[in-house]
């Protein structure tokens, strides 16, 4: 495979690690084809409502007191539901992070699919600032996660 790395007369050589091989994104990168990788990807994020297509908010939900966090997590959940329709966004159902308890903490996360604008970030701030919540629990509302753990 030459040009790699500024020594571009020269062969060089790339090992990839994967769980899945078999990706196409593997494959167009083997082939160096990043036009077809791009309209497959556009393509694929389009349909799902990724980014660029929509923004993603993660909800995070952390405390000490499991109940508590269901509790304050569906009841933020029942009120987006009311507020944002269809148009706007999507709400999932909050749910168990990937790992759900670090040091004693459960932590529950909710995403929300939706192009973001001063009503969405409005009703956000206003969710939060008026649920009883006790001390002991957290949200953080992160917009465009690097990751979503």
């Amino acid at each position: 495979m030459p040009g790699r790395a500024g020594r571009e007369n020269d062969n060089g050589k790339v090992i990839i690690q994967s769980y899945n091989i078999d990706s196409y994104v593997i494959d167009y990168a083997k082939k160096q084809d990043y036009l077809t990788f791009y309209k497959t990807e556009i393509d694929f994020r389009k349909m799902l409502k990724y980014p660029p297509f929509c923004d993603i908010i993660l909800l995070k939900f952390q405390g000490e007191n499991l109940n508590e966090i269901q509790k304050v997590s569906k009841n933020i959940y029942e009120f987006l539901k009311k507020s944002i329709n269809q148009n706007i966004g999507i709400v999932y159902n909050p749910m168990p992070a990937p790992i759900d308890k670090i040091k004693n903490k459960y932590r529950w996360r909710m995403i929300i699919k939706a192009k973001i604008s001063g009503k969405l970030l409005d009703c956000i701030k206003y969710i939060i600032d008026n649920q009883n919540i006790k001390k002991s629990t957290s949200i953080i509302v992160d917009i465009n996660p690097s990751n979503m753990m």
